[in-house]
């Protein structure tokens, strides 16, 4: 009987620290094509892309600082002025309307055997708390134990970076980073999927990978 008590309470804690974990980071797939050149003093400028991005405006202008500071980090210096920038950034950005989920998340156990340590979630099967990637159980702060019947709204984010050579149009870059989460805010998915996307950048042309990132605090 202490033994079960035991193993109850190790459970529970191992459980808090895996949503605990989750909870502060996202869980991207990213896919890349690119033939970017390596830096040697090229300009460039960010201008709006698809979706949300397609207006401009302030808060257009925040992200494409966040896409600049990245290309910057990397050797790539923005331009003076339009004319002067030997590529152009477009970023385009969006978060959908999102799709209700009905589960039934009422009953939860831990085992071992041939599953060896994992643990048992209504919603998700067998899987370890601690097993992070796109199909990360708990995403982007969800989930829980034993409520029995609940309701989330699920949101997919994206973002689209495409490099292209001024003048020429030549493609250097494309890029797309997205994200199932249980937020809508874009001022915490753009920020991440921004950072998925230049984790590793440029990256091998064709990839597409699984990246977890930190989630970026609310502005």
């Amino acid at each position: 009987m202490r033994i079960s008590k035991l193993a109850a309470a190790a459970f529970l804690g191992v459980a808090a620290l895996g949503l605990s974990a989750c909870a502060n980071t996202l869980n991207t797939e990213v896919s890349r094509y690119q033939a970017m050149p390596a830096p040697q003093g090229q300009t460039f400028i960010v201008v709006p892309g698809e979706g949300m991005a397609a207006n401009g405006g302030l808060e257009f202008q925040r992200y494409a600082g966040i896409v600049a500071q990245q290309l910057q980090a990397r050797g790539y210096v923005p331009a003076a002025s339009p004319q002067s920038a030997s590529m152009t950034v477009s970023l385009g950005y969006g978060v959908d309307h999102g799709q209700v989920r009905v589960v039934d998340n009422s009953f939860g156990y831990g085992g071992y055997g041939p599953y060896g340590g994992s643990f048992f979630y209504p919603r998700y099967g067998f899987r370890s708390p601690f097993y992070y990637g796109w199909d990360d159980p708990f995403w982007f702060g969800g989930g829980g134990y034993g409520r029995g019947i609940d309701s989330y709204v699920e949101y997919h984010g994206q973002i689209d970076l495409h490099i292209r050579a001024a003048g020429t149009n030549q493609p250097l870059f494309d890029g797309r980073a997205q994200a199932r989460s249980q937020t809508n805010r874009l001022d915490v998915l753009v920020p991440s999927l921004v950072e998925a996307l230049f984790t590793g950048f440029p990256g091998r042309s064709g990839e597409v990978v699984k990246i977890t990132v930190p989630r970026a605090p609310r502005a």
